[in-house]
């Protein structure tokens, strides 16, 4: 189905606001007023419905805000993790990105990424089919370095963790996307080699690197 960027945007923000544990968008908040023509382009596509100034999903809605949701998703992964586009031009480059990820792109981008199941934020991608079916084969895309067994190699896709302090440690370890790793041992502690230094940390730092098989 293709829809108008706008109508794109609206369904994004109101996946992100039953994450959040609401059922119901105020379009105050988006900034998109009920006026607008966006919303009558969902309500003719029975994807939602407007009840008292407040958007609620339909249940085909749904289905299509997981769709928007993980294009966005998808494209903030690859300006952020392969193109290293990152902070506000990451999320401003990534909002034009994704309305060009129609049916069969963003696929093919999720395949390159190597099946990432968060956003760069911590947010889940909805998994879809091409995922299933890499895990099926025992292709786990990206993991976290605790899902490694000792000897094995892999790529550094991102750190996930909103502590600056866990960063800059992670940093000045060479902990960096792109960079090659290898777990030399898993217990007690995580030992793992970049370049050639070998780092030692404990299994809560070692959930919060992402590595790509």
């Amino acid at each position: 189905m293709k829809l108008s960027e706008k109508a794109e945007e609206i369904l994004e923000a109101l996946w992100v606001v039953e994450e959040e544990g609401r059922t119901f968008l105020d379009p105050e908040k988006i900034g998109i007023p009920l006026d607008d023509p966006s919303y009558a382009e969902l309500t003719g596509h029975t994807l939602i419905v407007i009840r008292k100034g407040m958007v609620y999903f339909r249940p085909e809605g749904r289905e299509e805000g997981k769709i928007t949701i993980r294009r966005h998703r998808l494209a903030e992964r690859l300006m952020m993790d392969v193109l290293n586009i990152r902070g506000d031009e990451g999320e401003y480059k990534a909002c034009q990105f994704e309305h060009m990820l129609n049916e069969g792109a963003d696929v093919k981008v999720c395949t390159m990424l190597n099946h990432p199941s968060t956003c760069p934020h911590g947010k889940p991608i909805p998994p879809g089919d091409c995922c299933a079916e890499a895990r099926a084969k025992g292709d786990l895309g990206i993991v976290p370095l605790t899902e490694f067994k000792s000897g094995q190699e892999g790529e550094i896709a991102y750190i996930q963790t909103e502590d600056n302090k866990k960063m800059q440690k992670l940093m000045a370890m060479g902990v960096l996307p792109g960079n090659k790793i290898k777990l030399v041992q898993a217990f007690p502690s995580y030992i793992f080699r970049v370049g050639y230094s070998e780092f030692a940390i404990d299994t809560n730092l070692a959930r919060e690197i992402f590595v790509r098989k």
